[in-house]
């Protein structure tokens, strides 16, 4: 069996559930200002934070593995172990406010990420004290071995994020299944004022779910599929969210910013696709925002 094969596996065992469940609730009592979650899931930044702040522990280690070889180099790689350290505490806050609002396959499957994560770091550690204490070969054995077991922890990661779509954008994954075509989204009279109406789209090979947000005269079209984990934005609220007009996603409770889609609120980091409209004798058109549609 490959490797992809036993993560999958893994990623549908039931008996882990009884272990991650606690350590999910314990995250989220840990996290719980919101705004203090929004930071972490990177819904500022408009992507997700986790695997950005992962290239300093991940760089740094490797790094360090590379001075190790040279002698005359290995305080540096000391200097560089102990960065990786240091930096492995935000990375694993904002991996662990990402996990927590997660499909139950990804969860599985981050929890052995974050054991492999944690043993690492624990080696890390363990490397820096036995090179204060003049153990120069024990805490080479020891940072080599974190390495080894880090960088099989990232080869998880990226399943979780490209054969799991963690943290990948299921709006804009939606989107390109789209036609290029204008859709008819009927009359102006027919949307309702201050809540989303669903409308679909014509697809390849099948309808496509929009979220239509009215405001006076002027609509707002987005694709349906909430970009975190594809909640049904069509069936969300219109809701203030600090001082912007948002809708909201009725699953984990993401907020877009109906004038352009950025995200106000997480677990969302990925902007809500939104489509251009028209207006024409008293009808209502959307299509595809410019960047679909080449090709």
């Amino acid at each position: 069996m490959s490797l992809l094969g036993v993560l999958d596996r893994i990623a549908d065992l039931p008996t882990i559930d009884r272990a991650i469940e606690p350590a999910r609730k314990a995250v989220n009592a840990v996290l719980r200002p919101q705004l203090v979650r929004d930071v972490l899931h990177g819904s500022w930044l408009g992507h997700p934070l986790h695997p950005v702040l992962a290239q300093v522990p991940v760089g740094t280690w490797v790094s360090a593995g590379v001075l190790d070889l040279v002698p005359a180099a290995r305080p540096a790689a000391a200097v560089l172990i102990g960065t990786g350290v240091a930096a492995a505490v935000p990375t694993a806050l904002s991996g662990a406010a990402d996990w927590s609002e997660q499909d139950i396959g990804v969860r599985r499957l981050g929890a052995v990420h974050a054991v492999a994560n944690s043993v690492a770091l624990g080696l890390y550690v363990g490397s820096l004290v036995a090179r204060a204490n003049g153990a120069g070969t024990l805490g080479r054995v020891l940072s080599y071995t974190g390495l080894g077991l880090a960088g099989a922890s990232a080869a998880i990661g990226g399943h979780m994020s490209y054969a799991q779509s963690s943290g990948a954008s299921h709006a804009a994954t939606t989107a390109r299944t789209l036609t290029h075509e204008w859709i008819d989204l009927g009359p102006l009279d027919d949307l309702a004022e201050g809540r989303p109406t669903s409308r679909t789209g014509e697809g390849q090979g099948a309808p496509v779910p929009l979220a239509v947000v009215r405001r006076g005269h002027e609509v707002d079209v987005f694709i349906s599929a909430c970009s975190h984990l594809g909640g049904p934005l069509a069936e969300g609220t219109v809701e203030d969210v600090r001082g912007h007009e948002c809708l909201v996603c009725p699953w984990h409770g993401s907020a877009f910013d109906v004038g352009n889609g950025q995200p106000r609120r997480g677990p969302a980091a990925n902007p809500q696709e939104k489509l251009d409209v028209r207006y024409e004798a008293g009808r209502v058109f959307a299509r595809l925002a410019g960047r679909h549609l080449g090709g």
